[in-house]
């Protein structure tokens, strides 16, 4: 077996464009280490860098026999690993642009949801004041203590019937205001 550590790396090239698995082997034992520390300064995500190299030596044997390296082999490895880290960032750069702009777009969408909400529970806060002192009474009992109807009829010593018609009072108030506002809204 010939010893290919001694071969330059032109020769090296040659023997690997002609189809040499031991000369490409050769190449790939120089110059993993130093283009997977550059990769990886530049990730600094090792297992990144690993892939980033990897890519490079699986491109540089599927292309062999279409390869014109018209520096030398280090330069040219050297600038593949640039443009491939260059590459992986773009992407992560991109990745998190669009990470950014979903959690902006939910966030804008949920701020505006909340003021929504805000604005109605104000509109309806504002609605049950302007209601009669007694209909305004009875609701809130009704609502806010989820007391029953026979139980707010007994506390303010008034028929179940009038309690019934103070609610529907309310209710068709607050209906008839609060569409409004939901069509605004629309």
């Amino acid at each position: 077996m010939i010893d290919l550590k001694t071969y330059t790396d032109a020769e090296l090239t040659k023997l690997m464009i002609g189809g040499d698995h031991n000369a490409f082997t050769e190449i790939y034992t120089r110059y993993w280490k130093r283009l997977f520390h550059i990769a990886s300064l530049r990730l600094n995500d090792t297992e990144e860098a690993e892939e980033v190299v990897q890519n490079i030596f699986v491109s540089l044997w599927d292309r062999r026999e279409k390869l014109e390296i018209t520096t030398s082999l280090n330069a040219y490895l050297a600038i593949s690993v640039k443009y491939r880290v260059i590459k992986v960032l773009d992407k992560h750069y991109n990745q998190q642009k669009y990470v950014e702009s979903l959690t902006t777009s939910i966030l804008d969408d949920s701020t505006q949801q909340w003021l929504e909400f805000l604005d109605l529970k104000e509109i309806l806060e504002k609605t049950i004041t302007e209601l009669p002192e007694k209909c305004q009474l009875v609701f809130r009992m009704s609502r806010d203590l989820h007391l029953s109807q026979k139980e707010i009829a007994a506390q303010l010593d008034i028929s179940e019937k009038t309690v019934e018609a103070h609610l529907g009072k309310a209710i068709k108030t607050l209906r008839n205001k609060l569409n409004r506002f939901l069509i605004l809204l629309l």
